[in-house]
């Protein structure tokens, strides 16, 4: 049985019991602890991982592997054993530094194709930065206070955020979610996680979200930087 994923359905979800389905060494003397479910974010997406503790023991390190979600402790940290019931919290400062930004991509995504009809080929991030990457050739003039000014205006129209999930069947038909690759979702996902940003943007999307984009705060633009033809990276930074 896979590892059941808390945060799908509730991104400010902050702590949570747990029971050990699996323990793993690791490396460098670490412990991966495998949960019958979680809060944590596993690495994928462009996000990274959370951090936070398991009974008080650091987890510094999050990943998928197949069906469930190991957690790698601290080396020398305190590990459970299977069977334990354990206490779980996420570091919540950094997760809801990584939900803003996600947002704020998914809000110049939104920006750019609805005014440029350009489509974004990739993207990662850190809490409070992030670049993605998207189909233009050439720039249009005056790009980055353009698409700066927009972002920023539509973060304060304080668009409502919802996550819903529908049949695969259902997805494929919807243009905007074909439009961000849910054709490349594996055959075998059955249901697709759906990020609306009503009213500006709509993603097949696995990630952790705020609620509104009022929360994200101000986006700027720091640097946009060529890579390869036809295609330019955007360079972003959030702040209160």
């Amino acid at each position: 049985m896979g590892t059941e994923l808390l945060f799908l359905r509730d991104a400010y979800l902050r702590t949570c019991d747990a029971v050990v389905a699996e323990v793993r060494a690791g490396d460098d003397g670490r412990t991966g602890v495998v949960l019958d479910r979680t809060v944590f974010y596993y690495t994928g997406g462009g996000q990274p991982h959370d951090t936070g503790s398991i009974n008080g023991s650091p987890v510094v390190d999050v990943r998928k592997d197949g069906d469930v979600v190991v957690h790698w402790l601290m080396s020398g940290a305190a590990a459970p054993s299977p069977g334990d019931t354990v206490a779980c919290e996420i570091d919540w400062e950094r997760r809801h530094r990584l939900m803003r930004t996600h947002t704020a991509m998914h809000v110049l995504c939104g920006v750019i194709w609805n005014e440029w009809k350009v489509p974004v080929t990739g993207g990662n991030m850190e809490p409070l930065s992030a670049r993605m990457d998207f189909e233009f050739d050439p720039l249009p003039e005056g790009f980055a206070a353009r698409v700066e000014q927009l972002v920023n205006e539509a973060v304060a129209r304080d668009h409502r955020i919802e996550v819903s999930f529908l049949p695969r069947d259902t997805a494929v038909t919807d243009e905007d979610l074909i439009r961000t690759k849910v054709s490349l979702i594996p055959e075998s996902v059955t249901e697709i996680r759906v990020v609306d940003i009503v009213g500006l943007d709509k993603q097949a999307d696995g990630g952790t979200h705020v609620a509104s984009t009022k929360d994200v705060g101000t986006v700027r633009v720091v640097k946009i930087e060529n890579k390869g033809k036809g295609n330019k990276r955007v360079r972003v930074e959030i702040s209160d």
